[in-house]
């Protein structure tokens, strides 16, 4: 089970998961430890599929402090990057911006930055929270035997055709 939950339905960890087994039996004289062993995988995906499980992705708090000018550029690149700005706090020449952003786009927005702000943006971030992935669920390449190949896995465990 736990290997199973390492790579999910779409290749990424399976965390806040509770399996409890409530009944297991024999069907045959010749059912070993090992067959059920090998249909674990199987019935812990179609348990996941069932729980209509969902993805997350880590979400950071940034602070923006970039020259007022550079609000109007700074702006359309926050929302391609799925940012979620707060409204801005202007002071004279500068402005803060805050609010949360994907983890995986902090480091588009920091390479962005100084062609943005003419050199002077400074940007800060720390992990806030999980959110559901919106959009398009991204998928991890699996290094099992896929379990969501019915066909393909028991190939695979069987080892032979």
């Amino acid at each position: 089970v736990s290997e199973t939950l390492q790579q999910g339905l779409y290749g990424w960890q399976v965390t806040d998961c509770s399996i409890t087994l409530t009944h297991a039996a024999y069907n045959s004289v010749s059912s070993t430890a090992g067959d059920y062993r090998n249909l674990t995988p199987l019935v812990v995906m179609d348990a996941l599929k069932q729980a209509e499980t969902q993805v997350y992705e880590p979400m950071h708090r940034f602070e923006l402090e970039i020259p007022t000018d550079a609000l109007g550029r700074v702006t359309p690149v926050l929302g391609r990057l799925r940012a979620v700005p707060e409204p801005p706090v202007l002071r004279g020449a500068m402005c803060r911006l805050t609010g949360v952003i994907p983890a995986a786009q902090i480091h588009e927005l920091h390479g962005l930055l100084p062609g943005l702000s003419r050199g002077e943006g400074v940007l800060e971030s720390t992990f806030e929270r999980y959110d559901p992935v919106s959009g398009p669920i991204p998928v991890r390449q699996r290094t099992d035997h896929n379990p969501l190949n019915w066909k393909e896995y028991l190939i695979h465990v069987v080892r032979r055709v």
